[in-house]
């Protein structure tokens, strides 16, 4: 019976040990384990960080880029931004994106199908006709007809404040591209018959040769007239020697059937004709 409770003594006092035992192996484990936690721990914490940073940065960008998206509109469709001499710094990549990005190429596509639609539902004057009016349309030149793209690309598209001397070196070298939209349009309204007057702001003294050239070697061929500023018109604001230009056309017994151009001053006036169609430019602003 002694052996037995002896037997029972001692098997506890093992049991409570391997109990300790235990206890102990597990804080051990614990501690080891710690460290790798942590450093789990900081790992995902400079995931999360990181992921954070990025979407902050996104929405910077997008934000950036709805701001551009609303005041090209408002400049665009309801001419309330006006006048400005730069577009805002914060618009650079928008302007930049929408200008060579397709959207630009898009949007005049379907202005210039709209108009063509337009243009053919007219019935021209004939010979025979009671009427006595020749019919024609009126195409701004610049940014309308040819493309100034090339040159605003080195001024950030509008960022950089405009610099006439600069410019005017870029019109003298007649490499302005044909905007392929405008000319498309172009070359469907002299096949039906209409009389195309292209009117400019450039200086008729300075510029006539080297734009007549610039626009006949890039296939505006075949128009009524090209019209620059004369001396006559010098130091008056866009829209009154636009509207005295289409005024002296409508007095020549032209009937201004459409007006295109890419500034708001050239749809802005008198005699401004049966219809105006504004194109797309967010690079300058001329008043």
């Amino acid at each position: 019976m002694l052996k037995i409770k002896i037997l029972q003594a001692v098997l506890a006092g093992l049991t409570f040990l391997l109990g300790l035992l235990s206890n102990l192996v597990l804080r051990l484990q614990k501690q080891s384990q710690k460290p790798q936690k942590q450093q789990k721990l900081l790992q995902i914490k400079s995931e999360l960080d990181s992921s954070s940073s990025s979407s902050t940065e996104m929405m910077v960008v997008d934000d950036d880029d709805m701001y551009g998206l609303s005041w090209r509109l408002a400049m665009e469709t309801n001419n309330n931004v006006r006048p400005w001499k730069t577009i805002p710094l914060r618009c650079y990549k928008h302007v930049e994106n929408y200008m060579i990005g397709g959207q630009y190429e898009h949007d005049m596509n379907l202005i210039v199908d709209e108009i063509m639609f337009y243009a053919s539902q007219i019935t021209l004057s004939t010979s025979t006709s009671t009427t006595t009016h020749q019919d024609a349309w009126v195409l701004d030149v610049d940014d309308t007809c040819i493309s100034n793209i090339p040159y605003y690309k080195a001024k950030r598209f509008g960022c950089d404040p405009f610099d006439s001397a600069m410019f005017k070196a870029w019109i003298n070298q007649g490499m302005c591209p044909a905007n392929p939209v405008v000319l498309r349009l172009f070359k469907t309204l002299i096949e039906k018959g209409f009389k195309v007057f292209l009117v400019t702001g450039r200086y008729e003294g300075t510029l006539a040769k080297i734009t007549t050239d610039n626009l006949h070697n890039q296939g505006f061929i075949g128009y009524q007239r090209l019209i620059l500023r004369s001396m006559k018109y010098k130091g008056q604001s866009a829209v009154k020697y636009k509207s005295s230009i289409r005024k002296e056309i409508e007095e020549e017994g032209y009937r201004i059937w459409g007006n295109v151009g890419d500034q708001w001053t050239d749809l802005q006036g008198e005699c401004l004709g049966n219809r105006t169609f504004k194109i797309p430019n967010p690079m300058y602003c001329i008043s």
